[in-house]
């Protein structure tokens, strides 16, 4: 009788012992444990928008396409008698040195769980206006918030390769550049006319 007994016992201590975490006996308190498991990933963005330091703005829209956002400079011309939809600059030398039509935009970077925080945002011309060239896309030389003080303050934007612009810009924080098109005061049959378009691709870097 007492070895049937001792039996018994052992096998309710068992079955006590083996749901110890989630339910006990002769006590007010019982903790679970729960593991929890996340796969974190490295994250990046880089959006642009419309620029609030210059006297007039040219409106970065995002079309939630393809181009990513689109920035109309309106009608322009080489002797800057239209004056476009933001800002410009007339020839230095009318007939000989370009128009600029320009507006200031902002870049704003984010990044989280890179390993390193030096970082770059560069931009680079990857589809050109149509040949002759009578019209190109420019920037503020400087690469500085600061507004630009004439036309001379700009030049193309790389086609070959991309131009750094930014240079370890602080994530979250906007940052105010320049950008235009220069027109030349080419003639002939085949200069551009009419409504063009050129693409610029900006692209965030983190090493």
């Amino acid at each position: 009788m007492k070895r049937h007994l001792t039996i018994v016992m052992a096998v309710l201590t068992a079955a006590t012992m083996a749901h110890a975490g989630t339910q006990a006996i002769n006590t007010n308190t019982v903790s679970p444990s729960l593991q929890v498991t996340a796969n974190v990933q490295k994250a990046i963005r880089l959006t642009l928008s419309t620029g609030t330091v210059a006297a007039a703005h040219c409106a970065v829209v995002a079309t939630g396409g393809t181009p990513d956002y689109t920035m109309n400079f309106g009608t322009v011309d080489a002797l800057a008698i239209n004056t476009g939809n933001c800002n410009r600059f007339a020839p230095a030398t009318p007939g000989v040195s370009n128009a600029i039509y320009w507006s200031d935009y902002n870049l704003t970077p984010v990044f989280t769980g890179q390993s390193a925080t030096t970082s770059t945002i560069t931009a680079q011309v990857t589809t050109d206006f149509a040949a002759p060239h009578n019209v190109f896309v420019v920037r503020d030389s400087a690469n500085s918030s600061a507004v630009p003080a004439s036309a001379a303050a700009f030049t193309a934007v790389g086609t070959g390769s991309a131009d750094t612009i930014v240079t370890n810009p602080t994530s979250g924080t906007a940052v105010t550049r320049y950008i235009g098109v220069a027109v030349k005061p080419d003639n002939g049959a085949t200069v551009l006319t009419g409504n063009q378009s050129a693409t610029v691709t900006f692209t965030l870097t983190v090493q």
